[in-house]
């Protein structure tokens, strides 16, 4: 037998829908409350796995171009933290952009009409990022950042996490529901199916970080 005359099997692949028919049945119920609750459910789900972990399908890098004069950048929407930040300066090569408190940028560069190539940042606010010092030319900068995924919805049916974590999006969206059903026996059964998947998918994630981290020495 050789192997292109074997027959392949698509894998499953959990959708928004499919996990929301999955809910309905072990719920045993798809009454009109319990209908409109499980988005809601699904929404805190996505919440809970991105305060819990970070994972590398949470990595993001935006680009965007810096503006003379005024040293606060808007944060990419769904940001939750920053990783590194860098610009390309005038010769081409890319200088990093070192993370301090925003009492130190204000105490390094006080008057911030003056110009010149940043070397710093902070969390000015939750929206935005300032630098220090103010730019002087507008240069183009990356960050990389741990983000939010993009929420699931009957319009956006698949993500990150319904593609490696089904388990975690189920047991955890089944977990949130509790509460609403004001079934506490059931609590601590989803709280330990759903900690069983983070934790699974966090030692994955530690293994390929460990990868990418040996790779780079050995670079």
């Amino acid at each position: 037998m050789t192997i292109s005359s074997i027959t392949s099997t698509a894998s499953w692949v959990m959708t928004y829908d499919n996990l929301v028919s999955a809910v309905y049945q072990y719920l045993e119920r798809s009454d009109t409350a319990v209908v409109n609750q499980v988005p809601v459910a699904i929404s805190l789900c996505e919440f809970e796995i991105a305060q819990e972990i970070k994972t590398l399908g949470q990595l993001n890098v935006a680009q965007s171009t810096l503006t003379p004069s005024n040293p606060v950048i808007p944060k990419p929407a769904r940001w939750r933290k920053t990783v590194s930040m860098k610009y390309t300066d005038s010769s081409g090569s890319k200088q990093p952009i070192y993370l301090r408190k925003y009492e130190y940028l204000t105490a390094y560069w006080p008057n911030n009409t003056n110009t010149a190539a940043p070397v710093y940042y902070a969390d000015y606010d939750y929206d935005h990022w300032y630098l220090a010092p103010t730019p002087d030319q507008a240069y183009q900068f990356e960050v990389l950042f741990y983000e939010r995924i993009l929420p699931l919805s009957s319009t956006n049916q698949t993500n990150w996490l319904t593609q490696n974590a089904p388990n975690a999006m189920l047991f955890g969206t089944l977990l949130q529901m509790m509460p609403f059903l004001k079934n506490d026996t059931r609590v601590p059964v989803w709280q330990e199916m759903f900690n069983k998947a983070l934790q699974s998918l966090k030692t994955e994630d530690d293994l390929r970080m460990g990868d990418r981290q040996a790779i780079a020495k050995d670079s």
